[in-house]
Protein backbone atom coordinates (compact mmCIF):
# COMPACT_ATOMS: atom_id res chain seq x y z
CA UNK A 1 0.00 0.00 0.00
CA UNK A 2 1.70 3.48 -1.08
CA UNK A 3 2.55 5.72 1.73
CA UNK A 4 3.50 8.84 0.48
CA UNK A 5 4.60 11.94 2.29
CA UNK A 6 5.43 15.83 1.77
CA UNK A 7 7.19 17.87 3.48
CA UNK A 8 5.69 19.60 6.76
CA UNK A 9 6.25 22.83 7.70
CA UNK A 10 3.07 24.85 9.24
CA UNK A 11 0.70 22.19 8.64
CA UNK A 12 0.87 18.22 7.78
CA UNK A 13 1.61 17.55 3.96
CA UNK A 14 1.78 21.61 3.30
CA UNK A 15 4.83 20.60 1.19
CA UNK A 16 6.45 24.23 2.83
CA UNK A 17 10.41 23.68 1.89
CA UNK A 18 13.12 26.10 2.21
CA UNK A 19 15.78 27.15 -1.08
CA UNK A 20 19.05 28.81 -1.46
CA UNK A 21 20.77 29.45 -4.42
CA UNK A 22 22.96 31.96 -6.02
CA UNK A 23 22.23 32.97 -9.42
CA UNK A 24 25.09 34.36 -11.35
CA UNK A 25 23.04 38.26 -12.33
CA UNK A 26 23.38 41.07 -10.47
CA UNK A 27 20.81 41.65 -7.72
CA UNK A 28 17.62 42.93 -8.91
CA UNK A 29 14.03 42.65 -10.17
CA UNK A 30 15.11 40.86 -13.36
CA UNK A 31 17.66 38.25 -10.72
CA UNK A 32 14.11 38.21 -8.41
CA UNK A 33 12.22 36.91 -11.15
CA UNK A 34 14.41 34.39 -12.50
CA UNK A 35 14.79 33.01 -8.88
CA UNK A 36 11.12 32.45 -8.85
CA UNK A 37 10.72 31.20 -11.95
CA UNK A 38 13.47 28.30 -11.57
CA UNK A 39 12.21 27.54 -8.20
CA UNK A 40 8.39 27.25 -10.12
CA UNK A 41 10.69 24.54 -12.40
CA UNK A 42 11.67 22.94 -9.24
CA UNK A 43 8.15 21.96 -8.87
CA UNK A 44 7.36 24.65 -6.01
CA UNK A 45 4.23 26.51 -5.83
CA UNK A 46 3.70 30.17 -3.73
CA UNK A 47 7.22 30.67 -3.83
CA UNK A 48 8.16 33.73 -1.64
CA UNK A 49 12.21 35.23 -1.64
CA UNK A 50 12.62 36.04 2.09
CA UNK A 51 16.19 37.15 1.54
CA UNK A 52 18.62 38.23 -1.22
CA UNK A 53 22.49 39.37 -1.01
CA UNK A 54 24.07 41.06 -3.86
CA UNK A 55 27.83 39.27 -4.52
CA UNK A 56 29.32 41.27 -6.70
CA UNK A 57 28.03 40.46 -10.07
CA UNK A 58 25.90 37.15 -8.57
CA UNK A 59 22.71 37.56 -5.84
CA UNK A 60 22.21 34.62 -3.70
CA UNK A 61 18.48 33.71 -2.46
CA UNK A 62 17.14 32.12 0.69
CA UNK A 63 13.55 31.22 -0.67
CA UNK A 64 10.21 29.65 1.03
CA UNK A 65 7.79 27.70 -1.47
CA UNK A 66 5.45 24.96 -0.87
CA UNK A 67 6.47 21.28 -2.98
CA UNK A 68 4.00 19.78 -4.81
CA UNK A 69 5.80 16.41 -5.02
CA UNK A 70 5.78 13.57 -2.43
CA UNK A 71 7.93 10.49 -1.79
CA UNK A 72 5.86 6.97 -1.76
CA UNK A 73 7.97 5.85 1.75
CA UNK A 74 6.36 2.45 1.21
CA UNK A 75 9.03 1.98 -1.75
CA UNK A 76 12.20 2.37 0.31
CA UNK A 77 12.05 -1.33 1.55
CA UNK A 78 15.31 -1.76 0.03
CA UNK A 79 16.90 0.95 2.31
CA UNK A 80 18.84 -0.82 5.08
CA UNK A 81 17.78 0.87 8.37
CA UNK A 82 20.51 2.11 11.27
CA UNK A 83 21.75 -0.30 13.24
CA UNK A 84 21.48 0.55 17.29
CA UNK A 85 23.79 2.52 18.36
CA UNK A 86 26.10 2.08 21.00
CA UNK A 87 27.75 4.42 23.75
CA UNK A 88 31.06 4.14 24.17
CA UNK A 89 31.54 1.86 26.84
CA UNK A 90 29.26 -0.29 25.07
CA UNK A 91 31.75 -0.20 22.04
CA UNK A 92 34.93 -0.96 23.77
CA UNK A 93 32.99 -4.28 25.55
CA UNK A 94 31.86 -5.09 22.38
CA UNK A 95 35.73 -5.00 20.51
CA UNK A 96 37.19 -6.60 23.64
CA UNK A 97 34.45 -9.22 24.06
CA UNK A 98 34.32 -9.72 20.41
CA UNK A 99 37.57 -9.28 18.66
CA UNK A 100 39.86 -9.58 21.58
CA UNK A 101 42.25 -6.70 20.19
CA UNK A 102 42.94 -3.14 19.08
CA UNK A 103 41.14 -2.14 16.15
CA UNK A 104 44.10 -0.06 13.69
CA UNK A 105 42.85 2.66 11.89
CA UNK A 106 44.50 5.33 9.56
CA UNK A 107 42.88 8.65 8.89
CA UNK A 108 43.71 11.55 6.13
CA UNK A 109 42.28 13.91 4.40
CA UNK A 110 43.75 13.32 0.80
CA UNK A 111 45.17 14.47 -2.36
CA UNK A 112 45.02 18.42 -1.76
CA UNK A 113 42.36 18.56 0.57
CA UNK A 114 43.86 20.52 3.57
CA UNK A 115 40.47 20.77 5.39
CA UNK A 116 41.12 18.68 8.80
CA UNK A 117 38.42 19.62 10.81
CA UNK A 118 36.12 17.00 10.06
CA UNK A 119 38.66 14.09 10.37
CA UNK A 120 39.77 15.32 13.90
CA UNK A 121 36.70 15.70 15.04
CA UNK A 122 36.24 11.88 14.39
CA UNK A 123 40.32 10.95 15.37
CA UNK A 124 41.32 13.72 17.71
CA UNK A 125 40.79 12.61 21.74
CA UNK A 126 39.24 15.36 22.40
CA UNK A 127 36.47 14.82 19.79
CA UNK A 128 33.85 17.08 19.15
CA UNK A 129 30.46 18.20 21.05
CA UNK A 130 31.44 16.08 23.72
CA UNK A 131 31.84 13.18 21.73
CA UNK A 132 35.53 11.84 22.38
CA UNK A 133 37.39 10.94 19.16
CA UNK A 134 38.89 7.95 18.46
CA UNK A 135 42.00 8.39 19.94
CA UNK A 136 40.45 7.93 23.37
CA UNK A 137 38.38 4.91 22.83
CA UNK A 138 41.23 2.01 24.46
CA UNK A 139 40.41 -0.83 21.97
CA UNK A 140 41.55 1.86 18.94
CA UNK A 141 44.67 2.30 17.84
CA UNK A 142 45.18 5.74 15.74
CA UNK A 143 47.36 7.11 13.30
CA UNK A 144 45.75 10.25 11.96
CA UNK A 145 47.92 11.36 8.78
CA UNK A 146 46.70 15.37 8.96
CA UNK A 147 45.91 17.04 5.24
CA UNK A 148 46.95 17.10 1.77
CA UNK A 149 48.18 13.34 1.89
CA UNK A 150 48.49 11.32 -0.89
CA UNK A 151 46.65 8.02 -1.47
CA UNK A 152 50.02 6.62 -1.83
CA UNK A 153 51.41 7.45 1.51
CA UNK A 154 48.15 6.68 2.95
CA UNK A 155 47.81 2.96 1.79
CA UNK A 156 51.54 2.80 2.39
CA UNK A 157 50.84 3.66 6.23
CA UNK A 158 47.44 1.52 6.56
CA UNK A 159 50.30 -1.52 5.15
CA UNK A 160 53.02 -0.66 8.08
CA UNK A 161 50.57 -0.83 10.99
CA UNK A 162 48.30 -3.73 9.80
CA UNK A 163 44.96 -1.55 10.11
CA UNK A 164 41.56 -2.86 9.95
CA UNK A 165 40.30 0.03 8.49
CA UNK A 166 41.40 4.02 6.65
CA UNK A 167 39.04 6.57 7.14
CA UNK A 168 39.03 9.38 4.19
CA UNK A 169 37.47 12.93 4.87
CA UNK A 170 36.88 14.89 1.93
CA UNK A 171 35.84 18.46 2.46
CA UNK A 172 36.90 20.19 -0.91
CA UNK A 173 34.50 19.27 -3.41
CA UNK A 174 34.25 21.90 -5.74
CA UNK A 175 33.86 20.46 -9.92
CA UNK A 176 33.53 17.35 -8.15
CA UNK A 177 37.73 16.92 -7.16
CA UNK A 178 36.34 14.66 -4.35
CA UNK A 179 35.00 11.90 -6.89
CA UNK A 180 38.15 11.81 -8.60
CA UNK A 181 40.77 11.49 -5.08
CA UNK A 182 38.15 8.93 -3.71
CA UNK A 183 37.82 6.77 -6.96
CA UNK A 184 41.80 6.67 -7.53
CA UNK A 185 41.89 5.80 -3.86
CA UNK A 186 40.05 2.37 -4.53
CA UNK A 187 41.40 1.96 -7.54
CA UNK A 188 44.52 1.71 -5.98
CA UNK A 189 44.11 0.06 -3.27
CA UNK A 190 42.53 -2.87 -5.92
CA UNK A 191 45.45 -2.67 -7.54
CA UNK A 192 47.81 -3.38 -4.53
CA UNK A 193 45.83 -6.13 -3.56
CA UNK A 194 44.63 -4.60 -0.80
CA UNK A 195 40.95 -3.92 -1.06
CA UNK A 196 39.52 -6.68 0.43
CA UNK A 197 41.76 -6.76 3.67
CA UNK A 198 41.17 -3.05 4.84
CA UNK A 199 37.58 -1.11 5.70
CA UNK A 200 37.37 1.85 3.54
CA UNK A 201 35.19 4.51 4.61
CA UNK A 202 34.63 7.96 3.54
CA UNK A 203 33.35 11.18 5.28
CA UNK A 204 32.62 14.61 4.04
CA UNK A 205 30.02 17.22 3.59
CA UNK A 206 28.64 15.33 0.46
CA UNK A 207 29.32 12.57 1.57
CA UNK A 208 26.37 9.76 1.55
CA UNK A 209 25.85 5.78 1.90
CA UNK A 210 24.98 5.90 -1.55
CA UNK A 211 27.68 7.44 -3.23
CA UNK A 212 29.78 5.74 -1.08
CA UNK A 213 28.95 2.62 -2.18
CA UNK A 214 28.88 3.83 -5.87
CA UNK A 215 32.87 4.88 -5.68
CA UNK A 216 33.59 1.71 -3.47
CA UNK A 217 33.64 2.45 -0.26
CA UNK A 218 32.24 0.26 2.98
CA UNK A 219 30.91 2.82 4.19
CA UNK A 220 29.91 6.83 4.08
CA UNK A 221 29.78 9.46 6.84
CA UNK A 222 27.85 13.14 6.07
CA UNK A 223 27.35 15.90 7.97
CA UNK A 224 26.36 15.43 11.85
CA UNK A 225 28.47 12.37 12.27
CA UNK A 226 30.02 11.41 15.19
CA UNK A 227 33.10 9.15 16.53
CA UNK A 228 30.63 7.48 17.85
CA UNK A 229 29.02 6.21 15.09
CA UNK A 230 31.79 5.52 13.44
CA UNK A 231 33.53 3.72 15.99
CA UNK A 232 30.16 1.49 16.48
CA UNK A 233 30.53 0.43 12.67
CA UNK A 234 34.06 -0.22 12.70
CA UNK A 235 33.87 -2.70 15.58
CA UNK A 236 30.22 -4.53 13.67
CA UNK A 237 32.21 -4.64 10.76
CA UNK A 238 35.37 -5.94 11.95
CA UNK A 239 33.71 -8.53 14.32
CA UNK A 240 31.12 -9.60 10.84
CA UNK A 241 34.37 -10.46 9.17
CA UNK A 242 35.85 -12.60 11.33
CA UNK A 243 32.82 -14.28 12.23
CA UNK A 244 33.31 -14.82 7.85
CA UNK A 245 36.80 -15.62 8.57
CA UNK A 246 38.07 -12.91 6.35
Amino acid sequence: MAQVIRPYGDSWGDGQVQLSFTLPLPAGPRAREAAKRLAAQMGLDNVQIVHSKDLQGFTFFILYGSCRHGVDVSALSHVDEEERSMSFEEINAFIEEQIGRRIVVVGACTGTDAHTVGLDAIMNMKGYQGEYGLERYPMFETYNLGSQVPNEALLQKAVEVHADAVLVSQVVTQKDIHIKNLTELVELAEAEGLRHRLIMVVGGPRIDRALAAELGFDAGFGPGTTARDVAAFLAREVARRLERGE
